[in-house]
């Protein structure tokens, strides 16, 4: 695992923010084609990942992600994997068959709608949703998704 690194130093990935900030929503489009926003998603934690299939640390990431949505994912939380490929949900969806994702759902949007809605520079990105729809935490860059400081802190919120 070149790109993450932090395997050595186990920790929890968010630094939790005492202010909750409101999200505004990009068009999210989900693998049947509807149009979702992430209110869509109910009183559930949200893990939003912004990927894309020719970013490597993405990539190297989206298997530990399918397996935490598997490990904790339920009515409560969810990883919700939002790709911002300019091709379209058809490259995340033969990215997924490739590397054998299972567990999660996939989602895409257009990458400057993402830019301007959640302010992100750089990728992978993930923000820490709470069940209000709201920014709780921020992540620049891969994380570890499979330590259990992961798991530990995601179930605290829930």
């Amino acid at each position: 695992m070149p790109f993450v690194t932090q395997r050595a130093h186990a920790r929890a990935p968010f630094r939790l923010r005492g202010d909750p900030q409101p999200l505004l929503s990009p068009p999210i489009v989900d693998e049947s084609g509807r149009d979702r926003r992430l209110e869509d998603f109910g009183s559930r934690v949200i893990l939003l990942n912004i990927w894309a299939t020719w970013c490597p640390p993405c990539r190297e990431e989206m298997p530990m992600l399918d397996r935490l949505q598997a490990r904790i994912g339920g009515a409560d939380f969810m990883v919700l994997p939002l790709c911002i490929d300019d091709a379209g949900i058809d490259r995340g969806r033969r990215f997924y068959n490739e590397v054998g994702i299972a567990n999660l759902s996939l989602f895409w949007a257009e990458s400057l709608r993402v830019q301007l809605a959640l302010a992100f520079v750089g990728l992978p990105t993930t923000l820490l949703i709470d069940r209000e729809s709201r920014e709780i935490g921020r992540l620049q860059g891969p994380f570890d998704w499979d330590s259990d400081d992961t798991a530990t802190q995601i179930r605290g919120l829930l």
